[in-house]
């Protein structure tokens, strides 16, 4: 099986080498530990200093204090057709990029469709576009990997054509049935009748549908047509619920810093017992 070598690039002087090492090691544990096994998938995730460092044939999620464009954190193909992603810089950045990285592994090109059932009634069998993390992308939903925050995602099962005891929806349990969508996020689908794409969405006080309309073929992926036409709805739903989740996440790392601390005082104090005479 091939494995995905993605890279962490921070191009932010706000995101010091430690940190970008410290988000790389708990976006490679969620990839190895958590997501592989569910979805089939093997990937590294490796962090660089800079973007000069990346070796040919890694995939990059790159990190910058502005992306000139509100809320458009998302993968991208460049123009050997090689998928690329873009983290704006904020607090919650580990979210965007742990969000980023297991879309990327799942559907690197973002044209990735499965038929089921429609959420929306009347519209029969649709496809649906393959976005592991936005049905329950709020940061309320997240969960933390050595400390740091990354997101929820749903499992292959989100697809099955009816809920069943015992089933596994996304990582956290957070999603309890096929197709749902959680608060704060979203599900695309094409209705094939109409060559419209659909959204159901959560992003105020209850869902609601919204009809996107055609969406363009052969110009770019269909999750970058898709996320320009929601992502500052999304954004704006996002900030309430997220500062509050941070807060836990901030509470773990603090916990995890004053542990890993004592463990690399322990291998100092024995690294220099070696080295005595």
């Amino acid at each position: 099986m091939l494995v995905v070598q993605v890279a962490l690039v921070s191009d932010t002087k706000a995101v010091s080498a430690s940190e970008v090492t410290r988000v790389g090691a708990a976006l490679q544990k969620q990839a190895v530990r958590d997501f592989a096994p569910l979805w089939g998938i093997r990937a590294t995730v490796d962090p660089f200093v800079q973007l000069e460092d990346v070796p040919i044939g890694y995939w990059p999620i790159i990190v910058r204090d502005d992306i000139k464009t509100e809320g458009a954190a998302g993968i991208h193909l460049d123009k050997d057709g090689q998928p690329f992603a873009l983290v704006q810089y904020d607090e919650g950045w580990s979210l965007t990029a742990s969000h980023e990285c297991l879309e990327m592994l799942a559907d690197p090109y973002g044209s990735r469709l499965i038929a089921g059932k429609s959420v929306k009634q009347g519209q029969g069998r649709v496809e649906y576009l393959v976005e592991v993390c936005d049905p329950s992308e709020a940061a309320e939903f997240a969960y933390t990997v050595n400390g740091v925050t990354v997101s929820d995602f749903y499992t292959p099962h989100f697809f099955d054509p009816e809920r069943a005891e015992g089933v596994r929806y996304s990582y956290t349990g957070a999603i309890t049935e096929p197709r749902q969508v959680l608060r704060g996020g979203y599900l695309s689908w094409h209705h094939p009748p109409s060559d419209h794409w659909w959204q159901l969405r959560w992003f105020g006080a209850q869902k609601q549908f919204s009809d996107l309309g055609p969406l363009a073929r052969g110009t770019e992926s269909l999750r970058s047509q898709i996320d320009r036409k929601t992502s500052k709805e999304q954004l704006r739903a996002e900030r309430g619920p997220k500062k509050r989740s941070l807060l836990t996440s901030l509470t773990a790392a603090a916990s995890s810093d004053e542990s890993t601390s004592a463990k690399a005082a322990s291998w100092q104090s024995q690294i220099q017992a070696l080295l005595k005479p």
